[in-house]
C-alpha cells in the first residue's frame, strides 16, 4: 500500500545526498521534491523531473517558511484533505515491534497512519518519531503519544486555519498553536524516521539558520518569545535547548468521526517480519 495523501520533501542544496528521496524510491512511495529554480539543473539530473516542484522564489533568507507554506497551499489546489511535509534528510522508515527496530520495506507504513488519523475529527498533525527518541530496548513504548510535538515528517490538515511562520522552530511553533485551540496531534512510535541529527549535513537551514553567531541561542529565545506561558530556555548536552511544557494538553481528547467502528484485533495490513 501507499499513502493516500500527497507527499512533499522539502529540498536545498541537497541534490548529492538526497536522503529522504532515495529512501522513499527504495520502498516505492510516490513523491514530490520541492525545490528552489536555480537548483533544478542539479536535482533534474538525479530525479525524475515528474517528481520535481519550483518554488516561484529563492534565496529569500527565511529559511523554509515560504516553502512549507506554498506547498500547502499546492495540496489545497489539488483538493488533497491532508498532506505530508517531509525534510530531506531522512535516512530510511522503521518500524518499533516489540521494542525491535525494524526497516521498512514498503510505503504501507504511512497509509496505516492516514487511516488511523482519518477516524477522528479534530487530529490537526500526525507523524512519524525519530528513530533515535524512539525509545530503547528496555523500555515499553506506547504506539503513540498524544499532544505532543511532531517534527520532520508531518501528516498535515488542510483546512486548519494556521500557516507556517516564524524562522526557527517552525514546527514545534505549529504544534502548539493547534493544541492551545484545542486540535489534538499524534506522534506515532510504532513508526519512526530515520532522521539525521540537526547541523550533521550541508545544505538544508544549516548555513542559513543553524551556523549563524548563537543560532542555537536564538532558536530557542524565539520560541520563548512566541510561547512563554509554556517555553523556557535550558542547556542540554552543553547547548542551548527550548523546553515545552506538554502537560496543560491533556484536556485536549480525540473525537472519534460519527459512524466510524474500529474492527477487534489486529490489522497488520499485510506486513511481515521478514529476515533479509
Amino acid at each position: 500500500m501507499n499513502p493516500e495523501y500527497p507527499v512533499y520533501i522539502i529540498s536545498k542544496g541537497r541534490s548529492e545526498s538526497r536522503l529522504t528521496s532515495k529512501a522513499l524510491e527504495e520502498i516505492n512511495v510516490p513523491y514530490h521534491i520541492v525545490i528552489e529554480p536555480q537548483e533544478y539543473n542539479q536535482y533534474a539530473k538525479v530525479i525524475d523531473e515528474k517528481k520535481i516542484l519550483t518554488l516561484p522564489f529563492s534565496n529569500l533568507g527565511r529559511g523554509s517558511i515560504p516553502a512549507r507554506n506554498w506547498i500547502w497551499k499546492h495540496s489545497k489546489s489539488i483538493s488533497a484533505e491532508r498532506h505530508w511535509i517531509l525534510d530531506d534528510n531522512i535516512n530510511g522508515f522503521i518500524r518499533l515491534n516489540r521494542n525491535m527496530k525494524i526497516k521498512v520495506g514498503s510505503g504501507t507504513i504511512f497509509k496505516v497512519i492516514e487511516d488511523f488519523v482519518d477516524r477522528y475529527e479534530n487530529i490537526a498533525i500526525a507523524g512519524m518519531n525519530y528513530r533515535f527518541l524512539g525509545g530503547t530496548q528496555r523500555v515499553k513504548q506506547p504506539p503513540f503519544r498524544l499532544n505532543r510535538r511532531v517534527y520532520s515528517c508531518l501528516l498535515i490538515k488542510n483546512d486548519i486555519n494556521y500557516h507556517w511562520r516564524g524562522r526557527y522552530n517552525e514546527d514545534t511553533d505549529l504544534c502548539i498553536r493547534v493544541l492551545k485551540d484545542g486540535w489534538c496531534t499524534i506522534l506515532f512510535q510504532t513508526f519512526l524516521c530515520n532522521k539525521q541529527a540537526t547541523m550533521i549535513m550541508s545544505g538544508g537551514n544549516t548555513e542559513d539558520l543553524y551556523e549563524i553567531e548563537d543560532g542555537r541561542l536564538k532558536m530557542a529565545q524565539s520560541l520563548t518569545e512566541q510561547h512563554p506561558d509554556i517555553c523556557k530556555i535550558t542547556k542540554k548536552w552543553g547547548r542551548w535547548q527550548h523546553h515545552v511544557d506538554y502537560s496543560k494538553f491533556k484536556r485536549n481528547k480525540l473525537i472519534r468521526k460519527s459512524g466510524i467502528e474500529i474492527p477487534e484485533g489486529v490489522n497488520n495490513y499485510g506486513m511481515v517480519l521478514k529476515r533479509m
